[in-house]
């Protein structure tokens, strides 16, 4: 059994359209370095009683919270997941930014060499974490520190794709494509 001793190359797609008829993305981009990524999927559930024990549990999908930490936030990045604006080289954040719907894509390198591929389908990304520190003896690296809620896609429900690289049977054409566009469906089914 391999396991995850990596993470790298956090990309996200602005989504543009998601319906009965499908759902369509903006062509991925590449975020800064990846420092860590934790995803905490979230479900409630509902015990059903008869004849005085339990009869079933109804479980319902809430979505998934995700904390993902990047060396820095460039101010494009930054602008591009608040929904705000660069003009003449300045970020301006306005309190009437709306942060846009987007997906999330990283890989994380397995102990066998491969790498396991991740896509979050739909969520957002609250305001950026900002920690400055003063200069000391001791220089004191500072990073950038994301939090989102991501749910499922109203066109199929679908919330998260993951592919292993080494999985008998994988199209190697998904992996050669993973970070140039979202996956379809189709080429998962």
């Amino acid at each position: 059994m391999s396991r995850q001793i990596g993470l790298r190359d956090i990309h996200i797609a602005v989504l543009t359209s998601d319906n009965a008829t499908g759902t369509v993305y903006e062509t991925p981009i590449k975020l800064e370095r990846a420092i860590s990524a934790k995803l905490s999927p979230k479900s409630n559930s509902d015990n059903i009683y008869s004849d005085d024990a339990v009869e079933d549990i109804i479980t319902a999908f809430e979505g998934i919270d995700v904390e993902i930490e990047v060396n820095q936030l460039s101010l494009t990045s930054r602008a591009k997941l608040q929904g705000a604006k660069i003009v003449k080289g300045v970020l301006i954040e306005n309190k009437e930014d709306i942060p846009p719907t987007i997906a999330l894509a990283f890989r994380s390198k397995k102990n066998t060499g491969k790498y396991r591929y991740v896509w979050l389908l739909k969520g957002k990304f609250e305001l950026a974490t900002d920690e400055y520190d003063t200069e000391a003896e001791k220089p004191k690296a500072q990073s950038a520190k994301l939090k989102g809620k991501f749910y499922p896609r109203e066109s199929d429900g679908n919330y998260r794709f993951i592919c292993d690289e080494d999985a008998q049977g994988v199209d190697s054409t998904i992996i050669s494509s993973w970070f140039t566009e979202v996956p379809d469906e189709s080429i998962v089914t």
